[in-house]
């Protein structure tokens, strides 16, 4: 049975609506009505005890369902999702969207990395951690992070060590945008006059990598050829860079062979490395000022198919002592002698 009253209040006359099980007493006791209301209004939903003036909490289950008066909430249909720019909150993206953003972007750590990054691709930047400690040497960038609306947090070195992902973290971590390669013909178009292009036949070794780009960067090598660019993008790349990778240009190459006879098209001499086959001592060569230096792994070497490309071919005298140099220690032997030839004068 329905009983209702009418009000007047703020907004003009309003019917509240009184809703009772069947088998209720239907009679309308409007005092019976208010002292039961009274007894029942515990926020907890208690009873009323009549001896202390207490609401005792003390009802089952079973009596709170047979209430006559009780509250039935209606579940949402859909839940509310707030997206705060990636601040807090829950994303809005969905599980497609979020995963192919989460390929395009990657985890960089290490202060001097993390400066480079800042000082040339600070819109790159998507979230930033830092501990407490180099947040004065990064003041301009928690300006800038502050004003452009990019999330950072400064939290204690455990914390950090899990968003970075390592302990070697350097105090600092970013999630960046990947840049991703460029083709030959958009490298070609700029290239300077003067020009050493590095290329990479399965070198995969992050240290490595990182060393190799701090290298060309001393020595002014823009472009690096590899197989997969996205290997120039690792944080333990860039951290040991330390800050190099910034000015590096990763160039794809669907095939290296193919890649080297572009390159030697557009007047690029094509120069081998190797230990194991005969070769001229890179101290007696004359390197040419424009030139792709090929470098393969370090227990191998570069694969035939590969060496038969190059125009000339070195090697680095030494001892004999050890088989062959790291990699990236051999890297910047040879690079500096180009400086040294061509770059320096």
């Amino acid at each position: 049975m329905n009983d209702s009253n009418d009000f007047n209040g703020k907004y003009g006359k309003v019917k509240v609506m009184y809703v009772r099980s069947e088998g209720q007493d239907d009679g309308r006791n409007k005092g019976k009505r208010q002292q039961d209301n009274k007894r029942s209004n515990d926020k907890k939903g208690g009873r009323y005890n009549e001896r202390s003036g207490r609401h005792d909490d003390n009802r089952t289950q079973d009596s709170r369902e047979r209430s006559p008066w009780r509250t039935i909430s209606k579940p949402n249909s859909e839940e509310l999702i707030n997206d705060h720019g990636g601040i807090s909150g829950k994303s809005q993206i969905d599980p497609e969207q979020l995963r192919k953003q989460r390929q395009e972007e990657t985890r960089i750590y290490g202060e001097n990395a993390c400066q480079a990054m800042f000082k040339n691709r600070p819109d790159a930047i998507v979230r930033a951690w830092f501990v407490q400690s180099v947040t004065p040497r990064f003041r301009d960038a928690l300006k800038w992070m502050a004003a452009n609306r990019k999330a950072y947090h400064v939290v204690d070195d455990e914390e950090l060590e899990k968003a970075s992902g390592t302990e070697h973290h350097g105090g600092v971590c970013f999630i960046i945008k990947k840049r991703g390669g460029m083709d030959v013909d958009a490298y070609l178009q700029q290239a300077p006059a003067k020009d050493c292009v590095l290329a990479l036949e399965d070198v995969g070794n992050p240290h490595n990598l990182g060393g190799i780009m701090r290298s060309c960067a001393h020595f002014g090598v823009q472009g690096v050829i590899l197989q997969d660019a996205g290997m120039l993008e690792s944080g333990a790349a860039i951290r040991t860079a330390e800050g190099g990778a910034e000015h590096i240009k990763a160039i794809d190459a669907d095939g290296l062979s193919t890649t080297l006879n572009k390159f030697r098209q557009a007047g690029y001499t094509i120069v081998t490395t190797s230990s194991h086959k005969g070769s001229l001592d890179i101290a007696k060569a004359q390197l040419p000022e424009k030139m792709v230096l090929v470098l393969g792994q370090e227990r191998d070497g570069l694969s035939d198919s590969v060496w038969d490309e190059g125009d000339m071919s070195l090697y680095i005298g030494g001892t004999g002592k050890v088989e062959s140099l790291n990699v990236s220690v051999a890297t910047g032997v040879m690079l500096a002698q180009w400086w040294q030839q061509n770059k320096a004068k």
